[in-house]
């Protein structure tokens, strides 16, 4: 059973994940955002193969904001493609009140 949505995203710093974070929160669209420490991304992107360092973060929400807030992060997100990719996580009744709580 699926109890709230996580949100996985890369970002170009963590400066630029902590702004998206701090806009979706205050915009109650998620209740944390997790800013991990940076990571190498290695992708094809427009016949190349590329290589960057990236800041990767994740997003807790309730599955009924999940998609409201991927649209939201990918019109903040400085990428031309910004890859947003939601899962449904099944974090127990306690997280999942929390969460209810912090977005309604």
């Amino acid at each position: 059973m699926s109890d709230i949505a996580l949100l996985y995203a890369t970002f170009p710093s963590q400066a630029e994940a902590a702004r998206i974070a701090d806009t979706v929160l205050s915009e109650r669209l998620a209740a944390c955002v997790n800013i991990l420490a940076p990571c190498t991304s290695i992708y094809r992107w427009q016949g190349a193969i590329e290589r960057s360092e990236e800041v990767p973060a994740l997003f807790k929400t309730s599955l009924q904001l999940g998609g409201r807030l991927r649209t939201r992060i990918q019109a903040l997100h400085p990428y031309e493609l910004p890859v947003v990719e939601t899962w449904p996580v099944a974090a127990g009744a306690a997280v999942s009140r929390w969460v209810a709580v912090e977005t309604g």
